[in-house]
């Protein structure tokens, strides 16, 4: 395991899903872990759970709210973008609320992290900044055109970051699972049965068929790829989409 010790970073989407086992895997590599979200109980809970991790509440769509998260964590050395939301609909029943809703938390809410993340690391010599992308920001898919778009924007994002920090000591790098053993994911099963009329199982079976392995990612391991991307000999590897899918490309 990475040894982090020493090392301060701040994850948003903190309080649930991967954000909060990135907050429990990088505590326990010795890392000082902030977490963020716009609910405090959630965030709470999570800080609970382990040593080394506190929890400042703001949301990533709110530029002053972003300002003030980094400010009340102090000076860090690893931000991981993971905050985000999913929906999905045919194109021409997209709202624009909708639309609007996946670009602003997703792909604006990554945008201010980084920013602000990569504000507080110029100079310092060394830093990782981490998107939590999805594999749908790699291919195309039916039905999610607008959750799609703001993932293909979140990597363009991290690529542009990365050709600013090269050299630097600050790596930018995102990281591509395919539907991943949450909260979230468990949303959208209950979805698929509410709209479709399938069982669990089958509805389940939807989401896993398309990938290679025949099941969800767990969400630790997103979180070993991370600590990978933090770790010892991971200098070179800068402006990367890693997919965490089983082979689906």
């Amino acid at each position: 395991m990475s040894d982090l010790s020493g090392k301060r970073m701040l994850v948003t989407g903190g309080g649930t899903g991967s954000g909060a086992d990135l907050a429990r895997g990088f505590a326990a590599a010795g890392a000082e872990v902030v977490i963020t979200g716009r609910r405090r109980e959630q965030l709470d809970v999570v800080a609970a759970s382990a040593p080394r991790i506190r929890a400042v509440t703001g949301d990533v769509t709110s530029e002053a709210d972003v300002i003030r998260m980094f400010a009340e964590a102090g000076p860090v050395d690893i931000v991981i973008a993971n905050a985000g939301v999913a929906a999905s609909a045919p194109l021409v029943r997209t709202s624009l609320d909708l639309w609007h809703e996946m670009i602003d938390t997703n792909l604006t809410g990554a945008f201010l992290t980084l920013r602000e993340g990569l504000r507080q690391l110029e100079g310092r010599g060394w830093g990782r900044l981490l998107v939590i992308s999805s594999i749908t920001g790699l291919k195309g898919y039916p039905y999610v055109s607008a959750y799609g778009a703001s993932k293909h924007g979140v990597i363009g994002l991290m690529r542009m970051v990365a050709q600013e920090v090269a050299g630097t000591g600050v790596t930018s790098n995102a990281l591509c699972p395919s539907y991943i053993n949450t909260e979230m994911t468990e949303r959208t099963i209950v979805n698929i049965m509410e709209k479709t009329g399938r069982t669990r199982e089958a509805a389940l079976q939807s989401i896993t068929k398309m990938s290679p392995m025949g099941r969800l990612v767990e969400p630790a391991e997103v979180t070993a790829a991370a600590l990978w991307l933090c770790g010892a000999g991971s200098d070179a590897v800068n402006g990367q989409s890693i997919g965490i899918a089983g082979g689906e490309v």
